[in-house]
């Protein structure tokens, strides 16, 4: 809720509580007439100010969940093309053992290398794995701690509204 949202709201609840403290008593009663008019136009004011903050906390949580789903999407992402270059090392590894296959001496050399590139193909696919997870993670931790700030700063503009409103009741209820 911006400053001028709060002052605004602000006005308007200090509006109602002058209005009920000098609204004139009936005789015998702690009873008040007030101006229906003025009433209604004042907490018409109050209902203007208050949505747009609800608006603003439904555009966080949705962020929240959009920022959550990219992360999401991201890490697949990343796995999948990391799982995808591990496939094609793997493929390529096997491709040149195959035309190394011809003579022993030779097919030994390419079963060595063969293995060699699959180790390395498979050490690289893991950490491009591990790294891709590890990203993700961060980009989940990010977007939940973002949203998690945001929403508490919702919650404490929300909680901050609930006790005017309440304390306007208490005084609107209040006998004179």
């Amino acid at each position: 809720m911006t400053d001028h949202t709060l002052a605004r709201a602000d006005e308007v609840l200090t509006e109602l509580v002058e209005l009920v403290e000098t609204a004139r008593t009936l005789p015998m009663s702690s009873s008040c007439v007030v101006p229906r008019e003025r009433t209604l136009d004042l907490l018409d004011a109050l209902r203007e100010v208050l949505p747009p903050e609800m608006v603003e906390a439904r555009r966080i949580v949705l962020q929240r969940e959009r920022l959550l789903s990219e992360s999401s999407e991201r890490a697949e992402q990343l796995v999948k093309d990391a799982q995808d270059q591990a496939a094609n090392l793997l493929a390529e590894a096997k491709a040149e053992q195959a035309e190394l296959v011809s003579a022993a001496a030779v097919h030994r050399q390419a079963s060595i290398q063969a293995e060699q590139l699959t180790a390395r193909a498979s050490a690289e696919a893991d950490q491009l794995r591990a790294r891709a997870e590890e990203y993700a993670t961060a980009l989940r931790a990010d977007a939940q701690s973002y949203a998690d700030r945001t929403l508490s700063e919702v919650v404490a503009n929300l909680t901050r509204l609930t006790a005017i409103a309440e304390n306007g009741r208490a005084a609107l209820s209040a006998p004179d």
